[in-house]
């Protein structure tokens, strides 16, 4: 198999033209996550098709449908896609999410959370964005899942590298206003920054600069 790509936890093969394996580095079970992209797809939400019978035995891989185009970040970076609009594609990707019911809280208020949607977790094909990576996803309160977006901008805007500082404020700024009264700058705001906090793929230097990312939050 041909490797595609490495993230911070797992790596990804080419499998054929239409399909690739992504293989957890660090023995997660991606069974979870296979179904709750399952269930979200069956509602109608933009992620990749997902083939979990080819995983029999390797609780550790995800074979998914093959998508084409870049990440948002990659196309922002290179200047052909504007951040703030990134922003506001996020919000309206997220309010889509939180109208699919949870798979199992009994609680009505519940919805599906994906707890990573940023940029470079969107991919923009041909026929729109498509969410991928649903490793951290959970059901829960909305408020959550927006305000878990705003600090993953807010921290590449106070503490990421110069180049991305800039974007991703105006990232930030575009999912703030295309989220309005959906954002949680409370407990939602204060759970996120916890979580994130915990999150053992992130640097001593992305955790130091958590606070700063969620007083840029706030003066909003």
């Amino acid at each position: 198999m041909r490797l595609l790509g490495s993230g911070r936890t797992a790596d990804v093969y080419e499998l054929d033209g239409d399909r690739v394996l992504r293989r957890y580095r660090d023995g997660h079970d991606a069974r979870e996550e296979a179904a709750v992209m399952a269930y979200v797809a069956a509602h109608g939400y933009p992620v990749p098709d997902v083939h979990p019978e080819l995983t029999e035995g390797r609780p550790t891989d995800l074979v998914m449908r093959r998508l084409s185009g870049p990440t948002m970040l990659r196309a922002i970076e290179d200047g052909t896609y504007d951040a703030a609009e990134g922003g506001r594609v996020g919000a309206l990707l997220l309010r889509r999410l939180h109208a699919i019911p949870a798979r199992r809280s009994p609680d009505p208020r519940d919805r599906m959370l994906h707890l990573d949607l940023h940029p470079d977790n969107v991919m923009l094909t041909p026929s729109g964005p498509v969410v991928i990576d649903w490793r951290n996803s959970r059901e829960g309160p909305p408020g959550l899942d927006c305000a878990m977006s705003a600090v993953i901008l807010a921290q590449a805007a106070v503490g990421g590298t110069p180049e991305l500082a800039v974007p991703a404020r105006e990232a930030l700024a575009g999912l703030l206003d295309g989220l309005g009264e959906a954002m949680d700058y409370g407990d939602g705001l204060d759970e996120a920054a916890r979580l994130r906090s915990r999150n053992a793929t992130l640097s001593r230097e992305e955790i130091d600069c958590l606070d700063a990312a969620v007083k840029l939050i706030r003066r909003r």
